[in-house]
């Protein structure tokens, strides 16, 4: 399984932001739109990740207070990133690594949409499910032996 398709199922819905937006209201966007991220683009390119960890991490370190800041403050300017073609496994491994939970997807320097740890571990939960139901109708419709033996498992 591919990153395209987790964006398939997804849609494309995409939600950036500047770094010149102001955090109060970076933040305000996000919890209109019930996202955990906002990507950040300048000139059609992405220059870093909005997410509640950095959110989290601003307020910590100014009294509790997102001031006048603006969101190049407190952005990670170094997100991870993948493509569309990278295999789902590759992703939850470099996820697990940085404890990333939102990573861009690009082709090329477009950005395709944002992927969560969430839509990772639910696409590998239903590809597990669906692989078990057919190992589970594999057995069942399990031949029989010439002769009457009975050879399916009970």
């Amino acid at each position: 399984m591919k990153v395209s398709d987790i964006l398939r199922v997804k849609g494309n819905t995409l939600y950036t932001v500047s770094p010149e937006e102001r955090l109060d209201r970076a933040i305000a966007t996000m919890a209109d739109a019930d996202i955990g991220s906002l990507v950040v683009m300048a000139h059609g390119e992405l220059v870093g990740m909005l997410s509640f960890r950095e959110i989290i991490n601003a307020l910590v370190g100014n009294e509790m207070k997102v001031g006048d800041r603006q969101v190049r403050a407190v952005m990670d300017t170094g997100p991870l990133t993948c493509t569309p073609m990278t295999e789902i496994d590759e992703v939850r491994r470099m996820m697990l690594g940085r404890h990333a939970r939102y990573m861009p997807v690009l082709d090329g320097r477009t950005l395709m949409g944002v992927i969560s740890f969430y839509d990772v571990a639910k696409s590998v939960v239903e590809s597990q499910d669906f692989e078990n139901r057919m190992l589970k109708a594999y057995i069942r419709d399990w031949p029989q032996e010439e002769g009457g033996g009975e050879t399916r498992a009970q």
